[in-house]
């Protein structure tokens, strides 16, 4: 029996068909073409059976089948070692290119190459393009060519670049479906893949709010964010939609979607961010590195009710808001003098927006040991946060409901704290 003679199109973190890249392409080719997912043995191995990010995953792939279902396609879903999936797809079928969309993190960039290196034995062709960001790693650089560490200068060199360009062209995939190859296969349960439904679920993102993000950013208690950050993760929308909407919107809120592809050009150029300083003269640092402060911080029972609420509406729903994350992870790192790689260890596990390169980049910020950072004895005095972004203390009280009742005494006094955080810091600097 003949095998099918078929393009590849592999979806990763681009979960849509409308203005997609890789797509746009593979739907151009001279084969029809089979969409792809694979759920990857290396990375859910480590995630808990309800993970909702997992759930968001599936949910996402679903409403992907379910269009492709109409033009009489369908999603192929696999399951293992991409290697080994890989490897197994050659013997099924007659592969004649693969497409992809890049993904620029360290595990991400291995696994392609690993791909590739197969697929090219087979005399198969891999393709991928640029697409869950509008400048990758070595468009925005400096004059001599090499990337920016910080921030103002990148961002202006950024939005220079954006207006003499045609990067925010939609790619018009549908005019291009009768290219899918007409053909069905099974959609697994969740089950079946071996995880179940989570209580915790991703948010519809809403871009209205972004009108007033300027004005609103900071009041956790408003609930005006646009919750699009899991989207913007698993690629459910398009940046260059999104760009598009905030470069005619609020550009205080596309200065935010800069940071994020500074971050990721960061991790790019300069991987031993992921469990090292940026800063390696921050590297004498003594952390405390206490587990039972640590275990407090977690649970959100520090005696500070803005830090708390922020660790129970994490540990709760899966997200935090952007002000809330700020105070929380500088009461870790200056308060209670824990090392940054441990809170952002916990963010990667409990948030449903988890991207490796802004979680690394925000928390070495708050720490002060990254680029473009926060100064060292900059430390985030928790009491005046609460006083200025939640006066009436509606946030808190929706997160403590004892706070009213006798609320806990906090475990370390902020001034100690302040003082002992800028000494040892002072004291481990290496010059």
């Amino acid at each position: 029996m003949s095998k099918l003679k078929a393009s590849f199109f592999w979806f990763r973190r681009d979960l849509r068909l409308e203005d997609n890249v890789g797509l746009f392409h593979a739907l151009q080719s001279s084969f029809p073409v089979i969409p792809l997912f694979i759920f990857d043995d290396a990375i859910l191995e480590s995630l808990p059976k309800d993970d909702a990010r997992v759930g968001f995953i599936y949910d996402s792939l679903s409403k992907i089948n379910k269009e492709l279902l109409g033009i009489e396609s369908a999603l192929l879903i696999r399951k293992g070692k991409t290697l080994d999936v890989w490897k197994s797809l050659i013997k099924e079928f007659d592969i004649q290119k693969v497409f992809c969309n890049k993904d620029y993190e360290p595990y991400a960039i291995e696994r392609d190459l690993s791909i590739a290196i197969v697929l090219k034995e087979q005399k198969i062709a891999f393709q991928s393009f640029k697409d869950q960001v509008i400048f990758e790693e070595n468009e925005i650089t400096k004059a001599d060519g090499l990337p920016y560490t910080v921030y103002t200068p990148y961002k202006n060199k950024w939005l220079e670049k954006l207006h003499a360009s045609t990067e925010l062209t939609p790619y018009k995939t549908k005019d291009y479906y009768s290219n899918f190859y007409r053909i069905t296969f099974s959609f697994p349960s969740l089950e079946a893949l071996g995880f179940i439904i989570s209580k915790i679920k991703v948010k519809p993102y809403n871009l209205t709010h972004i009108k007033n993000y300027h004005e609103t950013r900071d009041f956790p208690a408003l609930d005006s964010t646009s919750y699009l950050s899991p989207h913007l993760r698993f690629g459910t929308i398009s940046i260059r939609k999104l760009v598009t909407w905030a470069s005619s919107t609020n550009p205080v809120f596309l200065s935010e979607l800069i940071w994020r592809e500074f971050f990721m050009q960061i991790l790019f150029h300069f991987p031993k961010v992921v469990t090292q300083n940026f800063k390696s003269a921050y590297d004498g640092i003594q952390w405390r590195n206490n587990e039972a402060d640590f275990e407090k911080w977690c649970s959100g029972n520090t005696g500070y009710p803005m830090v708390d609420a922020g660790m129970r509406e994490l540990n709760a729903t899966g997200y935090m808001h952007n002000r809330v994350r700020m105070v929380v992870a500088s009461f870790l790192c200056k308060h209670l003098l824990i090392s940054w790689q441990w809170g952002e260890a916990y963010f990667a596990q409990k948030l449903l927006d988890y991207d490796l390169s802004a979680n690394v980049g925000n928390w070495q910020w708050a720490a002060g040991t990254g680029c473009d950072a926060a100064p060292y004895f900059r430390v985030f005095n928790p009491e005046i946060q609460l006083k200025k972004f939640d006066e009436k203390g509606i946030y808190i009280r929706k997160w403590i409901p004892e706070f009213d009742l006798g609320y806990v005494a906090p475990m370390v006094d902020h001034a100690f704290a302040r003082d002992r955080a800028i000494a040892t810091y002072k004291a481990g600097i290496i010059k």
